[in-house]
């Protein structure tokens, strides 16, 4: 009888101890915003919101440092630096004594380029992510501030537009999201600030910023939507101003960098090999 009054407490106290942790876990899990650190975070706006996402960049880090390493290690065994070190020293002039040190360095600049390709990886990734909405963005506002001018109401207008060409995109991914943080019961305010903390755009936070102004102070969001789609086609007209003023200044770079040291070899590159085969016999004579 004691036997049978112990398992059944202990079943009661397990299945009690399954409750509050599951409802600690929903808790955790609705807040994971807020208990995030620095690399998670880091690696959620980038997309990767795997809860493996922290294990598998660790693992793809030291990956990469041990092929940099083995990269480094190959060039050493081989006898590379050495040679391309003689090779300097048989330039005549002393010319190749200035590029050695570059030899020596070279084997760590390839170790340090392949320990940050997973960073790449990542920074491509959330280039590519801001592109995205930075590019859908103006559409949704468009039709966000059309269909709410028609009539219909924010909730209702977003459905809509979910509906629509943008389902498969970033955007409307992350409005899903916002979607489903509503019907889980937070409120519109919070649930707007985390789409823009998930997204961490800043068309989107100036978005947000507005739209929860506009739901704190009671004024129409039709009339915030029409504005913000204004200011962001401003916005991307201005930018496109700038890139087309720019672009006269960046051809200058690729000029100077691929044709001026093709031009001076072409025009002084005898000049040069006179000079170096001068001042190698002079030192020879000066040797004698």
């Amino acid at each position: 009888m004691l036997l049978v009054v112990w398992q059944r407490v202990s079943l009661r106290r397990r299945s009690l101890d399954r409750v509050f942790a599951a409802g600690a876990q929903q808790a955790a899990a609705g807040d994971w915003l807020e208990q995030q650190d620095w690399l998670s975070r880091w690696l959620s706006v980038a997309g990767y919101r795997s809860p493996d996402a922290v294990a598998w960049f660790i693992a793809a880090m030291l990956m990469s440092l041990l092929a940099g390493a083995l990269v480094v290690y190959t060039l050493y065994r081989s006898h590379t630096i050495s040679e391309s070190v003689e090779m300097l020293a048989k330039v005549p002039g002393g010319i190749g004594d200035v590029f050695t040190p570059v030899v020596y360095i070279c084997p760590w600049l390839i170790l340090a380029a392949i320990a940050a390709l997973p960073v790449a990886a990542v920074q491509r990734n959330r280039r590519k992510r801001i592109e995205a909405v930075e590019m859908d963005l103006p559409l949704a506002l468009e039709l966000l501030a059309t269909l709410s001018e028609a009539g219909l109401g924010f909730d209702a207008a977003l459905a809509r537009i979910l509906e629509s060409g943008l389902a498969d995109r970033v955007l409307a991914k992350e409005l899903r999201s916002f979607q489903a943080d509503l019907m889980a019961g937070r409120g519109r305010v919070d649930a707007m600030r985390r789409l823009a903390r998930r997204i961490e755009v800043s068309t989107v936070s100036v978005l947000v910023s507005a739209l929860v102004q506009a739901e704190q102070l009671g004024t129409g969001i039709a009339m915030v939507l029409r504005q913000q789609a204004d200011d962001l086609r401003e916005r991307r007209r201005e930018r496109a101003n700038a890139f087309a003023a720019s672009l006269t200044i960046k051809r200058m770079f690729p000029m100077v960098i691929c044709f001026l040291p093709g031009l001076f070899v072409w025009a002084l590159g005898p000049v040069f090999t006179q000079l170096f085969r001068m001042a190698d016999s002079l030192l020879r004579s000066r040797g004698m």
